[in-house]
């Protein structure tokens, strides 16, 4: 079996290899796929299948020493509040890779006399699709039929649409339009003067518990608000601004450039906020500062990506994370419902097993559970684009 899947990985890689070779003819051609794109779509769903699975709470229970259950918790947990972990940039890189595969598909379709009026009635169907299965997933979460706006899935259905709204406008405007909608919420958290709802920074007393409680009649006891939506549509639009940037004529040294400072420029004002007593940065409510400083690291990372695998083409094991984010729509579904319902404990009956007869310690058999988990997640996707499946919506 293992001589078997060796060379289907081997198959894999003269695919990917051949495919980059076609790309690399062209830096920015019309249909010009961006593999650092779909390697970062690629991995950001194994981060999240690493979550599902319960990779990172078997790694934080393997010591109870505090130095290093922190680390874990800054790696793979959110922050409880104020700051910023390294876990709180999955979704704005979520949202911005979002934003740069919208811009792309807009400008290829473009390019083939597809307008923008014909391509709307498509984004708006996507965007519809996207919603209902966000609020179907946490229905499938409690066990019953519920009203919760609070899945990543859910808010990029109103993030892509906003983007998609002045997708045709300049990159200057778009950046203006984004800005405005940082100032928007500072606005309506400061000075949206509802009793019981108005203290702009603590946790279930803002306008965005607030606007939970017309919405939906309840308050995430985490502190996630629905009306996040505004703050990172900042995220998806600075994505359409990026892609737009990637499949121009330009040098690929400009690009980067660009790329760099922007992301600089996001980081330090971000963090001056913070630091400087104005705006907070807590990722639950998506504060101006949070916004700034997560996309500031995004797009530094999307530019490092961008220089490895699109200009060095360094992309040897570039597959191991595309073939994931082809599919990535069905394996972020799967993990979230099928996987953490069902699967996860089918696994768990023979690893754990096995491991137990073998004399492993409890710690170790959820370890390689949760690991052995996520490989067939990860194979199955595999799987999948060997039979040349693809799940879109």
């Amino acid at each position: 079996m293992i001589t078997a899947i060796k060379k289907r990985i081997t198959k894999a890689r003269i695919r990917y290899a051949v495919a980059n070779a076609q790309a690399s003819k062209s830096n920015s051609g019309v249909g010009n796929r961006l593999l650092s794109l779909d390697v970062m779509r690629g991995m950001i769903m194994i981060f999240l299948a690493g979550e599902s699975c319960l990779v990172y709470v078997a790694l934080k229970d393997m010591s109870v020493d505090a130095s290093y259950r922190e680390v874990v918790d800054f790696l793979f947990q959110h922050h409880q509040w104020n700051g910023l972990h390294l876990w709180d940039l999955i979704q704005p890189a979520f949202m911005l890779m979002a934003g740069s595969a919208l811009y792309i598909s807009y400008h290829n379709k473009s390019q083939k006399g597809v307008s923008w009026e014909e391509n709307f009635e498509h984004v708006a169907i996507r965007c519809l699709k996207l919603f209902i299965l966000g609020t179907a997933i946490h229905c499938v979460d409690k066990g019953h039929l519920v009203w919760e706006l609070w899945n990543v899935l859910t808010q990029l259905s109103f993030t892509t649409l906003i983007a998609y709204l002045i997708i045709r406008k300049s990159s200057s405007f778009q950046i203006a339009f984004s800005v405005g909608l940082l100032i928007l919420t500072e606005v309506l958290y400061r000075f949206t003067n509802v009793p019981g709802y108005d203290q702009p920074f603590v946790i279930g007393h803002n306008f965005g518990s607030y606007v939970d409680m017309l919405v939906m009649g309840k308050i995430n006891p985490n502190g996630w608000v629905f009306i996040n939506i505004l703050p990172t549509a900042a995220h998806t639009i600075w994505g359409v601004v990026a892609g737009r940037l990637l499949i121009t004529q330009i040098p690929a040294s400009e690009k980067i450039k660009k790329l760099l400072i922007a992301g600089v420029c996001a980081l330090a004002m971000g963090f001056a906020l913070d630091w400087a007593g104005i705006t907070p940065i807590i990722k639950r409510i998506a504060t101006s500062s949070f916004t700034l400083a997560s996309g500031g690291w995004v797009l530094l990372f999307m530019a490092f990506l961008y220089w490895l695998i699109d200009v060095k083409k360094i992309n040897r094991y570039a597959w191991l994370f595309t073939v994931v984010g082809m599919n990535s729509i069905f394996i972020y579904t799967f993990f979230e419902t099928v996987g953490y319902h069902w699967f996860d404990g089918f696994v768990a009956i023979f690893v754990k097993g096995f491991t137990g007869l073998a004399g492993a310690p409890e710690k170790i058999q959820a370890l390689l559970s949760a690991l052995v988990t996520l490989f067939l997640e990860c194979y199955l996707c595999y799987w999948l684009y060997k039979k040349k499946i693809f799940f879109k919506l």
